[in-house]
């Protein structure tokens, strides 16, 4: 399970995919192109994040382990 550290940070990454996303990766003043950020290493770094188990929604992440015990009667 990711700490909330880890669980901000891909709040951080996703949020950062979006405004690329709906913004552009890059844009021009004048004759200069300024870039943003690399959408490419944004991705790399979501899916790291997420292989080592953060969540953007922490509503979804478990408490603890639950278990539940049948016993069986005849």
């Amino acid at each position: 399970m990711a700490n909330a550290w880890m669980n901000a940070r891909l709040k951080q990454y996703l949020e950062a995919e979006k405004a690329i996303l709906v913004g552009g990766q890059s844009y021009r003043i004048g004759n200069r192109t300024l870039t943003r950020a690399d959408l490419a290493e944004i991705r790399s770094e979501i899916k790291s994040l997420v292989a080592a188990g953060a969540m953007a929604d922490e509503s979804l992440q478990t408490r603890g382990r639950r278990t539940v015990q049948f016993i069986l009667h005849d």
